[in-house]
């Protein structure tokens, strides 16, 4: 059985390749040409030993070259979209995909409405899923008028910054006076073209629900805690933790079913002074905590392949397994913790900072891209890191 793994210059590629690999599934990595002399966005899937072969894919005519890889495998392959460009090119022409691979991945419209924070906030709340109180611009009010009605702080965000090619930290701003929020909702508005989602900011913990689901039954998922994050001020998570939360798998599965959603999906959440949680958006594709997966043992990257595969073989189908409970893990990202680590301290948050320190010496926390028995893949990644440090 064959898997192609796409956008492997992600780091979450990781944990897909080596599941894979270490199942007995023969694995083919791809990425972008631009990837190959760009020391700061290496393919860090490329370099794992779990890698059976790599191929260098055009700019141009990127879709068309994937289509043609699928097709020269001689069977179906599973086709694992690992980015949400090319999640969504393969969802423009699925019919095209469908004939040469096997695909467990959202359609067109189910992308749009969940990739859309009005739109899946409008759904949420159908279902009585909890969402942040949000606030709208009134149709010819001036925006400094606007800014100074909003009850601050608040959290401002394009309705998908990822089409806007910003990464994680940079897709939404927290503001606590009139005029960073009208700062913020002026840049984001001019970025996008559209009016950005204000909602008022929640005081609690980060918390995620990551489904995989097939037709709007969800078939495993895996909650984690937020700990830590880099940039400290509002950034992709360092630290995170497996956790049992009955209460998020129970919307997200509310959600799942009402669109008929098939793929991989994280649901985030945040808590309000309470304790209860508010879901902010939904992310429908592999999510940046997804190495957790490996770490937990949930099984759930095989069980991903295993439905793509199918989908490309309905006549002669592999059993599937039944993925057990996720084990409690705590995972880092030691190079952007120890960052984390620093941050911390600057905001006089040394508890924090010690918590890093003392994760990255215990041999119990797993790190989500260096492992011991697949080491260039960590070696590369802090290269990238160190070099984009080094850019003026």
């Amino acid at each position: 059985m064959v898997a192609i793994v796409t956008d492997v210059r992600y780091r979450m590629s990781l944990a897909l390749i080596r599941d894979l690999g270490q199942a007995g599934v023969e694995v083919i990595t791809c990425e972008r040409e631009r990837c190959r002399q760009n020391a700061a966005s290496p393919a860090l899937g490329a370099l794992s030993r779990w890698t059976s072969r790599h191929v260098w894919l055009p700019e141009e005519g990127y879709g068309e070259a994937l289509l043609d890889l699928c097709g020269e495998i001689g069977e179906k392959p599973a086709l694992l979209p690992v980015g949400a460009a090319t999640l969504e090119t393969v969802a423009r022409d699925r019919s095209r995909f469908d004939a040469v691979c096997g695909l467990c991945a959202p359609t067109l419209e189910q992308l749009d409405r969940m990739n859309s924070k009005e739109r899946a906030a409008a759904l949420a709340e159908s279902l009585g899923v909890p969402v942040p109180e949000s606030f709208v611009r009134r149709e010819g009010e001036d925006l400094t008028d606007f800014a100074r009605r909003l009850p601050l702080p608040c959290v401002i965000k394009p309705v998908c910054g990822e089409k806007l090619g910003l990464h994680a930290a940079e897709r939404y701003a927290a503001v606590s006076t009139p005029e960073e929020a009208e700062r913020a909702y002026a840049r984001f508005l001019a970025l996008a073209g559209s009016p950005p989602v204000v909602q008022r900011q929640l005081t609690g913990g980060a918390l995620g629900c990551s489904v995989l689901a097939l037709e709007g039954r969800v078939l495993a998922s895996i909650c984690h805690r937020r700990l830590r994050e880099y940039p400290v001020s509002g950034g992709p998570a360092s630290c995170c933790l497996r956790v049992e939360r009955p209460d998020l798998p129970a919307y997200a599965e509310r959600m799942a079913a009402e669109t008929g959603y098939t793929g991989l999906a994280m649901f985030e959440f945040k808590e309000d002074g309470q304790g209860r949680p508010h879901l902010l958006e939904v992310n429908p594709r592999i999510w940046g905590t997804f190495p957790l997966t490996r770490a937990s043992r949930s099984g759930i990257p095989l069980l991903w392949f295993l439905l793509a595969w199918n989908a490309g073989h309905p006549e002669d189908p592999v059993p599937l397994p039944r993925p057990d409970p996720p084990r409690s893990k705590k995972m880092i990202f030691a190079a952007s913790d120890l960052s984390a680590a620093a941050g911390y301290l600057k905001r006089g948050q040394p508890r924090q900072a010690l918590g890093a320190l003392a994760d990255l010496v215990n041999p119990t926390v797993r790190d989500g891209v260096f492992e011991w028995g697949d080491p260039l893949p960590g070696l590369a990644y802090v290269r990238s890191l160190l070099a984009k440090e080094r850019r003026p």
